[in-house]
């Protein structure tokens, strides 16, 4: 084989929704500032007894139903995440158990919200090198757990969920070279550091280099993948600011693309938010089958990481 295809996607988020309203109860806030600056209307927040490998599961085990393969066949599963609270087992040993699959290589990433797009090419490059041939590629995160709820600069943009893809090998690559990075300069930009965190951004650094930096990177990957900005049929970007999404979209020229704006309704959900938003767009097939699609995480690290891959 000489490459890589992802065939369903699927993702799970928690019942409880968060307004700003509510929020404005909690902290010093209200609809109109968080809308302004970030462009959140509410976030799912997971119930206390919810964890993050519980919410993996659900995401992986619809991705996998939609794939409509026998889940013993899959022999790589990997989770981006930063917010679990156990070192040991991973949440991607425990995915693999839960799921009942067989022996397959199971690890966890750590890249903060760059790391379904870091997950996804360790994927498409383990099957390319024939170490695996389906794998499972999970982002998942419980913010909750570890946000000050008294900080209104970061709690008004948290939210949980999963997201999940199904990768599995392809004589037509459909897994575009991935473009991936670092800034080390700005590695305290975003932060959960202790045994209790919490999580800490220094927020306008990170929007003034997602709007300044980002653009040119991102041109860099649809480059790599052989495409124009405009022959994209879909955009999905890390959903941590409305603000960074749309100018980012509009410099880049992808002028035929949906671009999704799943942040508007499910906050900054880190490492979750890239597979979440793709797999609402595919279950509402507002993206064709087939259509380049670019993907583009960045977050703590500070880390980035981008592909484009072909809409299953």
């Amino acid at each position: 084989m000489t490459g890589s295809r992802v065939v369903a996607l699927g993702h799970y988020q928690p019942e409880r929704v968060l307004t700003n309203a509510e929020l404005a109860t909690m902290v010093e806030t209200n609809d109109e500032w968080i809308q302004s600056r970030v462009g959140i209307r509410e976030r799912r927040i997971a119930a206390p007894d919810e964890s993050v490998d519980e919410m993996a599961w659900r995401a992986a085990d619809k991705a996998v139903a939609n794939a409509g393969i026998d889940s013993s066949e899959i022999d790589y599963v990997v989770v981006a995440t930063c917010t679990a609270i156990d070192r040991s087992p991973n949440i991607a040993a425990r995915v693999a158990a839960r799921l009942g699959l067989g022996s397959p290589a199971a690890i966890d990433l750590n890249t903060a919200c760059s790391g379904f797009a870091y997950a996804l090419a360790t994927a498409d490059q383990a099957i390319r090198a024939g170490a695996a041939s389906k794998a499972l590629v999970i982002g998942v995160e419980k913010l909750s757990d570890w946000t000050d709820w008294t900080d209104r600069t970061t709690c008004v943009l948290i939210g949980d969920g999963a997201g999940a893809a199904v990768v599995v090998a392809s004589d037509e690559p459909e897994v575009g070279p991935v473009v991936w990075g670092s800034v080390p300069e700005m590695s305290d930009a975003v932060r959960i550091e202790g045994r209790d965190g919490p999580f800490q951004q220094e927020g306008l650094s990170v929007f003034r280099w997602a709007t300044t930096q980002l653009p040119e990177i991102a041109q860099q990957v649809c480059e790599k993948s052989g495409l124009k900005p405009e022959e994209l049929g879909g955009v999905v970007l890390h959903q941590a600011n409305l603000r960074i999404i749309e100018p980012l979209a509009k410099r880049l020229g992808a002028v035929n693309a949906v671009v999704a704006k799943d942040v508007v309704e499910s906050g900054n959900t880190s490492a979750a938010s890239i597979p979440i938003a793709l797999s609402k767009l595919v279950e509402k097939r507002e993206i064709p089958s087939g259509a380049p699609v670019l993907l583009f995480g960045f977050g703590g690290g500070l880390t980035y990481a981008g592909q484009v891959i072909r809409c299953p």
